[in-house]
């Protein structure tokens, strides 16, 4: 919100001037825009438009319905709690598991003592990416897994990975975000069968790249049918970080981009919702 006395401050100009006519919303956004001249010099503004760039936002839309991980808490429902004809102003209430559309994991979600969401600085937030691309194995093979040949293969073409990179597996499978069924993809067996990261390649990650996360286009760092989560103790035991169900890998480069994860800071949080997108 704007600070104290804005609007009243915004109508008293209007009618003293003889201007047109401003509703709350428009003085509200007129004091948010503002405040965000006053944060970012003009000189600072200026050199960002003389240097285009590419952004490619990698996030789902956060909304009822996106589908859980098989067996977790999966309600996320929303509730508008006051509304502009009634109160002046449009607002909801929202009540979601944390680990609900494109969202983190942080230490703290499998390892006990390990990071809350609070401990995560900035500098590990915005970090180079590499993409690695499984999808055409995935589209034959849905437990599909990133294996350590892959990133050599990708090394191979694309060059090094770079130290402290977020390394994400492109598989497709964000395609099938709009079906439930189609992206927990249960078997026969009662299992999930998706694609996801094999321990003996975040391993490697690890040792060999000195990497800052993960990320993957479905529901899980692992392939769906795990049931002992080993790429999730691998990452996150490391004191590295996850992220999940990621989308438009296929429209960023496989290296060159910085992605930036934009995790609110979640008191004690495990993770939690985030906006995740790529710049190069």
């Amino acid at each position: 919100m704007c600070l104290p006395g804005t609007i009243e401050t915004v109508r008293a100009r209007v009618e003293e001037e003889g201007l047109p006519k401003v509703d709350r919303r428009t003085a509200l956004l007129g004091a948010a825009g503002a405040a965000v001249a006053a944060t970012f010099p003009g000189r600072a503004l200026a050199a960002r438009a003389d240097k285009p760039g590419r952004v490619q936002d990698l996030t789902h839309e956060f909304r009822e319905g996106f589908p859980g991980f098989l067996g977790a808490p999966n309600l996320i429902d929303r509730v508008t709690t006051v509304t502009i004809p009634a109160n002046g102003f449009y607002g909801q209430t929202w009540h979601f598991w944390e680990h609900s559309c494109t969202h983190m994991d942080v230490p703290a979600h499998f390892v006990t003592g390990g990071r809350f969401s609070p401990q995560i600085p900035l500098d590990e937030l915005v970090r180079p990416l590499a993409v690695v691309d499984i999808s055409r194995r995935a589209a034959s093979n849905p437990d599909a897994e990133v294996l350590v040949s892959d990133l050599v293969a990708l090394e191979r073409s694309e060059g090094r990975i770079k130290r402290g990179s977020v390394v994400a597996m492109d598989s497709g499978w964000a395609a099938r975000s709009g079906s439930v069924a189609a992206y927990r993809n249960v078997g026969a067996d009662g299992l999930q069968h998706f694609p996801g990261f094999s321990k003996a390649a975040v391993e490697w990650l690890v040792a060999e790249r000195d990497i800052a996360g993960i990320g993957v286009d479905t529901l899980s760092l692992d392939p769906g049918r795990s049931q002992t989560f080993d790429a999730h103790f691998a990452i996150l035991g490391a004191n590295r970080y996850g992220i999940e169900n990621l989308v438009n890998l296929d429209r960023v480069p496989a290296r060159g981009a910085t992605v930036t994860a934009a995790l609110i800071p979640w008191e004690q949080g495990s993770g939690g919702p985030a906006r995740i997108f790529a710049t190069w």
